[in-house]
This record gives structure tokens, C-alpha cells and sequence, in this order.
């Protein structure tokens, strides 16, 4: 069964569309190319490259042409540090405009307060994030218990206590080789360094988050922060549990929905798996699962709205006036009906490939999914994370390594690779495709043997492909990828 026509949709379009985002293509390609010809070579390379890939990065997507061509405007020559209405520079109505935007179409497409569109990046989400909770859970009282306003009031000695205390908060979140993101407390990121953290991660018997092990953890630890969230977990979360544990030790709940913020805009995700009404604060990307342009959201419930709308100048500098113009658009996108029924064709999907893998004999983190995600632990077939991955971008399919739990391997070589599917599902892809997709990876991994070090040991990095798999798995992608074009219509001089 293949998936719901998408000739319609945004990224697809229709005939007019896709004319009119041609020419405008060939002219802004053209003025590049006046200038530095090789970066306008190179991107024209990119499309290439994409439309013959099956792209199965599950951060990654296709923006449509309406987004993309908003980035290129003269809203990037604009500076506008502050917030709406209340710039450090002048003249910046036009950026209140498109802010105002962006804030009101995540408003109403996630049901949330309050919304701040100016982080240039999830990273940037969570640092906006992690500092408005610090802001209001340490430094307000402070404040308010020394009778002055801001800290410039503050006498040396109570400054100095008070860094003390916001350099010294307790954060919990999701293990990276559970599924959480390196933001949630990895050492070498921030996160680690700004907290005192400690992880949980999943029941080693199943791969499935434990409640009651979050909960007694949480007990343990008494974080202020509690993190959920994750960037491969191929699981749902209960966010009222969530909410529960935090509401018992006194923490903030804080969720990082970036990954699957499409599920929750598109109904997938409701009633307790909507992270929104539960998280005190949420955060997430504007594009992969949602299908807009590189950037970051802050959503947050009223009582953190004040301290949130400080992420300039607290965390950021001057926002991407360019890339709100285009959240905006992107936001306007997902509110209309048909991003509903490709959120629900984005889960179907990745059952679809589950359980293609599955049907083969591979091995899958957690047994299957019910998300937008597939992690394949690929140490059944002798291999790396790195070494199927490299194999596997040999035979023109892109994904990426990712850690499976307790893995042996690390975090650089790793034991899995993570596999997506929301941008194949904007290409059209269905139930039978994605099948047909598991095919071709369990044939590639199949034929890959690990190579040699240059001293002849087993070597973790290196591989050898099998003579003529790149080449049939190219020719059986090209039959399905045909059959769904990237931007059909879209031609470049």
C-alpha cells in the first residue's frame, strides 16, 4: 500500500507552484553564480544529491519552496535584539510583524501559552530553556528576598552567592545511549558542565523507559530540572507520569520534543504523550518532524513566559529575523489539515520499516517502534555503527550511527544506526516502499564484513562492501525514488 498522494502538499505543489519556484531558483542561482559560481555549483550539487538519496536521517527533512525562499530575503540585513515591540534597534516593525507570527501560529498549533521563536537551534532552545528555569526557580527569589530588582543591585557578596547557586543546580535527564540527546546532561556538552547531572536510562531488559526507576532516581537526586525527551528513543513517553514525578521532588519539568514535535502538531501524540500541557517548559526544532527551516521554539506555560522572552540578551544575540519570516511560514504550513494526515503517515511508516527489519531477522532496539524512529543494533551482522553507516552511504542510503543501550562500542563507533522517516514520507513513500527499504539495508548490511587495521587487527572504522551491492541497491532506490520525485517540476538551468 503506498502512502496518501502528496502532489498537493507544500514540498510537492502543484504545476503553478512548482513553475514559479523554478524560475525563482534559476534567477536566485544565477546572481550567486556572478559572484562565487561554485557555491551556486554546489547548490545545485545538493539537489542532486538529495533527489537520488533515500534519505532516512530522522533529523532531517524537506522544507517546502514557500519556506526555503523565504530565508533569502533582506530580513537576514536586519538586526532586532530584544523582543516584540521592545528592540534595542530601531526600525524594526516588519521583524515584530513576522515574530508576532511565528509566536502566534506555535501558539495555537501546539495549544501552548506562550511561544518565543527567536532561538537560532535547538541547542539554542535548551540553553534559553535551562536559563529561563534558573532565572525563575533561583534568581527571582533572590532578588525578591534582597528587596532589588536585577542583579546589578546586588551587592558583591550576595552576587557572588547567588552565581553559586545558579552554577550549582541539579539536572536529570535520559542517558545518551538511552535515546536522550547530548544536551540532556552529556558531560562534554553545557549542559553538563552548567549542572550537577546525573541520567536514567531504560530497563536493560527491554529498552523501555522505567517509571518507577525515573521516579526513585528522582528521589534520590532531587533535581531541580527534570529532562524529558529524546533523539532515539523509538518509543512514546507518558508525559503526565513525567509530570508526576516532577511535581514529587520539587523539580521543573522541562521536555525536549524536537524530534517529534510533527507527532504532536499532527495529532499523533494527544492526551498524555502531548508533552505541552504537562512540561512547565518545552522545547523543540522547527524542522525535522515539522518540515520547516533550521531553527528552535520555546514553548512555556505562564508562569515561565517572562523569563523565557529574556533569551535575548540572556543566551542570544541578535535573532535570525530571516528564519522566523520563515518558521512562520512553515507553522502557517502544519496548521492546515493535510500536516495531520502526514504526521499519521510518518508513525505508520515506521512500523512499516520496523517491522520489514523485523520480517529479515534484524535486531531493533525496544522490538519495533511507535514513533518516527527505527534504531537498528547492528552487531548481529558483525558490524559497527560507523562501518554500516559508511556502507550504507556507499549504496546511496543516508543515515546516521547512533549508540544502542549499554553500548559496547561508545558513542563514536557505536553498535546502531538510527533510521527516520519523516522526510521519505514527504516524498510519498508508503507501507510497501518502506518495506522494500528494509529489504535493501538488510541486503547491504548483510554483504558488509568489517576490515582490517593497518597492524591486521579487527578494525572499527574500515569495511568491505560486497561486489555489486552499492551498485543494485542504487538501481532498486533509483526504481522507488523515481516513483516519488523531490519537488517534481522544479528544474534548474
Amino acid at each position: 500500500m503506498s502512502a496518501p498522494s502528496t502532489e498537493n502538499t507544500p514540498v510537492q505543489g502543484g504545476n503553478t507552484a512548482n513553475a514559479t519556484a523554478s524560475a525563482a531558483y534559476d534567477a536566485a542561482l544565477q546572481v550567486i553564480a556572478a559572484v562565487e559560481p561554485r557555491v551556486a555549483e554546489a547548490t545545485r550539487a545538493e539537489l542532486r544529491d538529495q533527489r537520488a538519496s533515500l534519505k532516512l536521517i530522522a533529523s532531517e527533512n524537506y522544507a517546502s519552496p514557500a519556506v526555503l525562499l523565504t530565508m533569502g530575503s533582506w530580513f537576514s540585513d536586519k538586526y532586532a535584539e530584544g523582543t516584540v515591540g521592545h528592540r534595542f534597534y530601531a526600525g524594526c516593525q516588519n521583524v515584530d510583524t513576522v515574530e508576532a507570527l511565528a509566536a502566534e501560529h506555535a501558539r495555537e498549533l501546539f495549544g501552548a501559552p506562550y511561544a518565543y521563536a527567536q532561538p537560532h537551534s535547538g541547542i539554542d532552545a535548551n540553553l534559553v530553556a535551562f536559563w529561563s528555569i534558573l532565572a525563575h526557580r533561583v534568581e527571582t527569589p533572590a532578588l525578591e528576598k534582597h528587596a532589588v530588582k536585577n542583579v546589578n543591585e546586588l551587592s558583591e557578596g550576595d552576587w557572588e552567592t547567588l552565581r553559586h547557586e545558579l552554577g550549582n543546580q541539579r539536572l536529570l535527564g535520559m542517558s545518551l545511549d538511552a535515546g536522550g540527546h547530548l544536551t540532556h546532561g552529556f558531560r562534554p556538552n553545557i549542559s553538563g558542565k552548567m549542572f550537577h547531572q546525573q541520567q536514567y536510562g531504560t530497563d536493560p531488559a527491554t529498552g523501555l523507559l522505567d517509571y518507577d526507576a525515573v521516579r526513585a532516581k528522582a528521589k534520590e537526586f532531587r533535581p531541580l530540572v527534570l529532562v524529558a525527551g529524546y533523539s532515539a528513543y523509538p518509543r512514546r513517553v507518558n508525559f503526565a507520569k513525567m509530570r508526576e514525578i516532577a511535581d514529587e521532588v520539587g523539580a521543573t519539568l522541562m521536555v525536549d520534543m524536537a524530534h517529534f514535535a510533527g507527532l504532536v502538531a499532527g495529532k499523533v501524540f494527544t492526551g498524555d504523550e502531548d508533552p505541552v500541557p504537562f512540561a512547565h517548559v518545552t522545547t523543540t526544532t522547527t524542522h525535522k518532524s515539522l518540515r520547516g527551516p533550521r531553527g528552535g521554539l520555546v514553548l512555556a506555560q505562564e508562569e515561565f513566559a517572562s523569563s523565557v522572552d529574556r533569551g535575548c540578551p540572556m543566551v542570544l544575540g541578535g535573532p535570525l529575523s530571516h528564519v522566523m519570516a520563515a518558521k512562520a511560514v512553515a507553522l502557517a504550513e502544519a496548521r492546515q489539515p493535510a500536516f495531520q494526515d502526514y504526521a499519521q503517515q510518518i508513525a505508520g511508516n515506521a512500523k512499516s520499516l520496523a517491522e520489514g527489519f523485523l520480517t529479515r531477522g534484524a535486531n531493533l532496539v525496544t522490538s519495533g517502534t511507535d514513533n518516527h524512529i527505527v534504531l537498528l543494533d547492528v552487531s548481529s551482522f558483525g558490524l559497527t555503527g560507523r562501518q554500516a553507516e559508511s556502507a550504507l552511504l556507499d549504496a546511496g542510503v543516508v543515515t546516521n550511527r547512533n549508540s544502542v543501550p549499554a553500548d559496547p562500542n561508545g558513542a563514536w563507533y557505536t553498535s546502531g544506526v538510527r533510521l527516520g522517516t519523516p522526510a521519505l514520507t514527504t516524498r510519498g513513500f508508503g507501507h510497501d516502499e518502506f518495506d522494500k527499504v528494509a529489504e535493501l539495508i538488510v541486503d547491504v548490511l548483510a554483504n558488509t564484513k568489517p576490515g582490517t587495521t593497518k597492524a591486521g587487527g579487527p578494525s572499527k572504522a574500515s569495511y568491505v562492501l560486497g561486489d555489486g551491492v552499492a551498485d543494485r541497491t542504487k538501481a532498486a532506490s533509483a526504481e522507488l525514488l523515481d516513483k516519488h520525485p523531490l519537488y517534481p517540476g522544479l528544474e534548474l538551468s
